[in-house]
């Protein structure tokens, strides 16, 4: 395919038909915005990470760990008390009470269970990377996260849902493209980054 300035060409057996001509695309300043346009569209398609479904019962038993460790410890994990989600580039997000009567009375107060992200969460506003990590409600009115040696890397105020008729230990209700992961009445917004 020649180039005859900037129009290219395909050459045909006795003349040279034009097919596009760059020059005049890059002075058209609609032709300019209409691909402006059509690059930012597929770049904010490809930056958002539609998610699959929730995961089911089933679906839990078989990526939720039955013990975590945290803190030099191992904890038994609540399964039953369990919730996540799977993107559809096959990434979850796990979330599960666990037992931790064999933690200090200081790591009780804000440890209350696992939180396994294989993708970029935003957190009530706060960002977390990948990883796996510890979380708690605590009683001054914030969701913790912490790093399994117990460091809070993540710290913002939860929501409480006064109107909400059966509480359960642990749930996770998709709204939109925001989940809200409920323990009992509290709840944190979470969405994929």
């Amino acid at each position: 395919m020649p180039l005859l300035g900037s129009t290219l060409a395909f050459k045909v057996p006795g003349e040279i038909s034009p097919l596009f001509d760059l020059r005049a695309t890059m002075t058209n300043p609609r032709l300019r915005f209409l691909g402006t346009m059509i690059l930012l569209v597929i770049g904010c398609a490809a930056a958002q990470q539609a998610m699959k479904h929730t995961l089911s019962a089933d679906e839990l038993k078989k990526v939720v760990p039955t013990e975590y460790f945290y803190r030099g410890q191992k904890a038994p994990v609540q399964v039953r008390n369990s919730a996540g989600f799977q993107l559809a580039d096959g990434k979850m997000m796990l979330a599960a009470l666990v037992d931790a009567s064999g933690y200090s009375t200081a790591i009780q107060q804000k440890y209350q269970g696992m939180l396994v992200t294989e993708t970029k969460l935003n957190i009530g506003g706060s960002s977390l990377g990948p990883g796996q990590y510890g979380f708690g409600f605590t009683a001054d009115g914030k969701f913790v996260v912490m790093d399994v040696a117990n460091s809070d890397v993540l710290s913002v105020a939860y929501q409480t849902d006064a109107a909400l008729q059966h509480a359960v230990p642990l749930k996770l209700i998709v709204d939109g493209d925001t989940c809200k992961l409920y323990a009992g009445k509290k709840w944190i917004a979470i969405k994929t980054e």
